[in-house]
């Protein structure tokens, strides 16, 4: 049987297996190494290469990223700063009609530049966001499809996991990754506040009541603004670094940890309980992503031993269509995943096809890599899998149904779509910024 061939059946198995519940790590991994033994002739070959994939799959410095971002946004929660991050937004948007949606909204950009998780994010704001919309009498489901749609923001401003391991898969430089990240993120922000105002504008209802607060004069602007200190020197100290070239992101990522240590023993949330349990949850999401890293590696390796990415580059770049709907396609793949497996998985298993591809059709790597993650985010609001949503749903227990959840946010993917069409229509977006900041 030819190469090509066999790739093609094991990644046709590699669905089937998502589908009947195994986990998306073991599937790449073992249809890595059947693959790899259908191609050879030989299993010690394939065993040998899943050795070595996964000792050197992790052992790149780059890697140590993950884990040190994860710190840094668990600490920066636990040190309150995220409360005070939303409680300044409130004091500034909450005195408009759906102001406390724009203040979710704007707290949510911000957390993201600490966190670089959707899910944290959702979990977090559910807390924080939806009881104040509860007080004021928002319209249940748009309060819940708030806080769902601007938890996206979370793997799209940088920095990112999702870039983080794309920028692994392809080879490109983290830190444009993350420069690239501030226009797509800025651009899903203003759409998000506007497509709440606009909504509250046209149906007072779903903004409940306004709520009465002091006047903004300078002086109350001023303290709303200098209330999240730490966060800003946080984000400042952690981007200002990458982009001024004094670390790597690498590094960014270790002294941000320690700089949200210092915010945890300064607000004194420090607490030898606190740290054990915060240990346990960092390893279990670095351990998750690496299983998944190692797992996605061999599946690259088989696919280019196979051919069967140069073959499909060569194959699509022939086709006798514009390129741009096989980017359209991609799109349609990534939210049609985004159903069923969690974003890392999407990545993980789609970008050693696609990226060879889109790069064959000439189309700029950081702008194909923003346009993913952002199709993919989308995905994240999608039923039946939707992995925000059901963050929110553990976070606000049983009180709350998953499909009142599901139904707020179908007008926030509407307006995720809205961006994700303008990020694609307009490369400069995407590119502009990282060429000139790195």
């Amino acid at each position: 049987m030819e190469p090509t061939t066999i790739a093609l059946i094991t990644v046709a198995f590699v669905f089937v297996l998502v589908l009947l519940g195994v986990h998306i790590g073991v599937a790449l991994a073992l249809l890595s190494v059947v693959g790899i033994w259908g191609i050879t002739g030989k299993l010690h070959v394939a065993i040998s290469l899943l050795n070595t994939t996964a000792y050197s799959a992790v052992m790149d410095y780059v890697f140590a990223v993950i884990p040190l971002f994860v710190l840094m946004g668990i600490l920066a929660t636990l040190s309150g700063a995220t409360r005070d991050l939303f409680n300044s937004a409130q004091v500034v948007f909450g005195r408009i009609r759906g102001g406390i949606g724009i203040a979710t909204v704007i707290a949510n950009a911000v957390f993201a530049a600490i966190t670089g998780v959707s899910v944290a994010s959702a979990a977090v704001f559910s807390k924080l966001a939806i009881p104040e919309m509860e007080r004021l009498n928002y319209d249940r489901k748009f309060s819940y499809g708030i806080v769902a749609g601007s938890a996206i923001l979370g793997m799209l401003i940088p920095p990112s996991i999702l870039m983080i391991v794309y920028g692994v898969l392809t080879e490109q430089s983290i830190g444009r990754l993350f420069a690239a990240g501030i226009g797509p993120g800025l651009l899903v922000t203003s759409i998000l506040s506007l497509g709440i105002w606009l909504m509250v504008y046209f149906t007072p209802r779903l903004g409940g009541q306004l709520e009465k607060m002091p006047k903004l004069d300078r002086r109350t602007a001023l303290r709303a603004a200098f209330k999240p200190w730490g966060v800003i020197l946080l984000i400042g100290l952690v981007l200002g670094g990458i982009y001024g070239g004094f670390f790597t992101p690498t590094e960014a990522g270790g002294i941000g940890a320690a700089g949200a240590m210092v915010l945890v023993i300064v607000n004194r949330k420090f607490s030898w309980k606190n740290m054990v349990g915060l240990l346990g949850e960092i390893g279990r999401t670095t351990a998750s992503i690496f299983l998944l890293l190692i797992a996605a590696q061999m599946y690259s390796r088989m696919l280019t031993i196979s051919g069967l990415a140069s073959k499909m580059s060569i194959w699509a770049a022939a086709l006798p269509v514009p390129p741009m709907a096989i980017i359209a396609m991609f799109i349609v793949v990534f939210l049609l995943l985004g159903m069923i497996i969690d974003s890392v998985s999407i990545l993980l298993l789609t970008i050693p096809i696609m990226f060879p591809v889109a790069t064959k059709l000439g189309y700029d790597p950081i702008w194909f890599g923003m346009v993913s993650i952002v199709a993919i985010e989308i995905g994240l609001l999608t039923p039946p899998f939707g992995m925000v949503v059901f963050a929110m749903k553990s976070s606000l227990g049983s009180a709350v149904k998953i499909e009142d959840i599901f139904v707020g946010s179908i007008p926030f993917l509407f307006m995720l779509g809205l961006a994700l069409l303008i990020i694609i229509a307009y490369p400069p977006l995407s590119t502009w910024i990282p060429s000139v900041i790195m």
